[in-house]
């Protein structure tokens, strides 16, 4: 069997509990303030910021790679940094690849995180593509700062999988999230790859609402 069948077998289970759910209906802008925010969340920006921003994205997935290198930038030029939005990003894999990256990325914290999320985005064609896809991603975890023991241990964390199929789960039953990348701001749903004018616009209606 090729390496890389066996690899997103390993985890096919896991991500097989994201499916068969039942979409809930989307949370109405008159209820953002309820968007809960856990713990363990990847946050950017500070708390009384008056516009959130949740993305659920699968770090295989294409068009999520296209809004984190393309859009994101401006977004966090413009409306995180000056206070004026936070941005939490949550795993939605959607392939046992997915899954696995996803828990190698979370083995890095704060800012670490983003730049280690970042850098898989950015060079998601070739690790995503490779003929060992998780060694690739070793290679640049070890880039990272992380040692060969640590990758190996964060790569087959099975508690911290189910961690994230939960959380994914949860963003189904909670927000109805069926696709990637989506997201939530102030309570609206917002799908697919946005342009940064878009987004832009969206924010601004967020933030006047």
């Amino acid at each position: 069997m090729h390496r890389r069948t066996i690899l997103i077998s390993s985890a096919a289970a896991a991500v097989a509990a994201l499916t068969g759910l039942g979409i809930a209906p989307r949370l109405s802008p008159a209820r953002a303030a309820e968007m809960k925010i856990y713990p363990d969340d990847h946050i950017m920006g500070i708390e009384s910021a008056p516009v959130t921003i949740i993305e659920y994205a699968s770090l295989t997935c294409p068009h999520c790679a296209k809004l984190n290198i393309d859009t994101l930038p401006q977004v966090k030029e413009n409306w995180i940094k000056p206070g004026r939005a936070r941005y939490v990003y949550r795993h939605f894999p959607l392939d046992g690849l997915a899954l696995r990256a996803a828990a190698v990325t979370d083995c890095f914290e704060g800012e670490r995180f983003f730049a280690f999320l970042d850098l898989l985005f950015k060079s998601q064609e070739r690790w995503a593509r490779a003929d060992d896809p998780l060694k690739a991603i070793g290679q640049m975890a070890r880039l990272g700062g992380m040692t060969d023991e640590t990758f190996q241990k964060c790569a087959n964390d099975q508690a911290e999988m189910d961690r994230i199929v939960a959380r994914a789960k949860d963003g189904q039953e909670t927000y109805g999230i069926e696709a990637t990348p989506t997201m939530i701001i102030n309570g609206r749903k917002v799908q697919g790859e946005r342009s940064y004018e878009d987004l832009d616009k969206i924010l601004n209606a967020a933030a006047n609402s």
